[in-house]
């Protein structure tokens, strides 16, 4: 990014990436509808102009485009397997095309289904607790927030358990790439190498499919693509890395931002030792305070006016949900975590048509996490003299690590 574009919230600061909610909150007593140069888009902080900008279907979903956008026709031309996978992805439709696409995804994300999965969820924590079992200290991003929802998400579509690094790894492209103001062009390939071995992996896995269906969600997409065309190869495929991609990296932000929260609130992490019935309203509050996804994108379908300001058909807009779950017209004391708050209605997973196919499940798995933390390790604390790593993104918040004490001495 040149450094001569004017900046004067300080959305591209160091500071930023460290803690944004002071400049959020700037942003929505100033400029609550503010372009940003930096990021050559419209950015919305209020709680009511986001959940607004969520329903209005004048502001549109479909914005691959955006990925690629300023690059040279050879370098066009070079990303089309990438702008056709991405082109399917549920993300980016409007209806009808969206409708139909989540009509589908939706019958594996039910919260029914969801809640018959946490036993399963529960044995799998277990079993990441029990590696740790007999040390003094977890580094609680690699060795459980990380595998935790790669291996959910690889069981639920039938994934052997050994591949869940190298999905992790082809998932982190494409996160740099979704989550960033404005991609560099190295960002943009590297998203680009990580769908086509998607792509390659997903291939024969579907072929095997065909012929020997099995009881996932790999199988049911093959047979919603061979009954009636409901699907095609292209849209399998778009949606299994879609899947893959969003099935965890939600889930892996929720728990290590909200057990770093929680640790920093000793007081909380009491709370809900001596009442665990907190639990499901604690992983909302949570949520709330510092929301994995910080942002989603819009683009104007037409001109129009919002939030005070005039937009022109093709302006980006910046939806920012972790400001509006900070906005004090909202929320009493938004700055204070309460795992018992009421007020619950936060846009972590969004609003609206496109409302987060996978919050049943992302849920399920931070309540199973943090009831299984806090029976195991009651005295947790982060370990002495760790400073919190942020991942490098403007879009997803989230730890490179947290380092934690498991048993501290007396």
């Amino acid at each position: 990014m040149p450094m001569e574009v004017a900046d004067p919230y300080g959305l591209l600061s160091p500071e930023r990436r460290q803690n944004p909610y002071p400049f959020y909150a700037r942003l929505q007593r100033e400029a609550p509808v503010h372009f940003s140069e930096p990021w050559g888009a419209w950015v919305v902080t209020r709680y009511a102009d986001v959940n607004a900008g969520f329903r209005d279907m004048r502001l549109s979903s479909v914005r691959t485009g955006m990925f690629s956008q300023g690059m040279p026709e050879e370098v066009l031309r070079k990303l089309e397997p990438m702008s056709r996978n991405m082109a399917s992805w549920l993300l980016f439709h409007d209806a009808p095309s969206h409708t139909r696409l989540r009509s589908l995804i939706n019958k594996a994300f039910t919260p029914r289904m969801m809640e018959a999965l946490r036993p399963r969820i529960q044995a799998l924590v277990g079993e990441l607790l029990d590696a740790v079992r007999g040390k003094a200290q977890m580094e609680v991003i690699s060795e459980l927030a990380n595998p935790l929802p790669v291996i959910v998400i690889g069981e639920m579509l039938g994934l052997p358990r050994e591949d869940r690094y190298r999905l992790k790894q082809w998932s982190d492209k494409l996160a740099t790439l979704i989550g960033t103001g404005r991609p560099t062009l190295a960002e943009v390939e590297g998203a680009l190498g990580a769908i086509l071995e998607f792509e390659d992996y997903f291939r024969p896995l579907l072929a095997r499919r065909r012929t020997q269906p099995g009881n996932d969600l790999l199988s049911a997409l093959v047979q919603a693509e061979e009954q009636g065309n409901l699907l095609s190869e292209q849209e399998v495929l778009s949606t299994c890395t879609l899947v893959l991609f969003a099935g965890h990296e939600t889930t892996t932000n929720l728990i290590g931002n909200g057990l770093l929260a929680l640790l920093r609130h000793p007081e909380q992490w009491e709370l809900l030792r001596g009442a665990p019935e907190l639990l499901p309203d604690a992983v909302e509050e949570l949520l709330r305070y510092d929301s994995p996804v910080q942002f989603t994108n819009r683009v104007a379908a037409v001109d129009l006016e919002f939030g005070g300001q005039t937009l022109r058909k093709g302006d980006r807009v910046i939806l920012m949900i972790a400001a509006a779950n900070r906005d004090p017209a909202q929320f009493s004391e938004p700055d204070r975590l309460d795992v018992r708050r009421k007020e619950l209605r936060h846009q972590g997973f969004g609003m609206g048509p496109h409302y987060c196919v996978g919050a049943a499940l992302a849920r399920v798995e931070a309540q199973e996490t943090f009831a299984a933390l806090l029976r195991r390790f009651p005295r947790m604390q982060v370990a002495p003299g760790a400073l919190p790593e942020w991942v490098d993104n403007v879009g997803f918040r989230g730890l490179q690590s947290l380092p934690v004490v498991l048993e501290p001495a007396a």
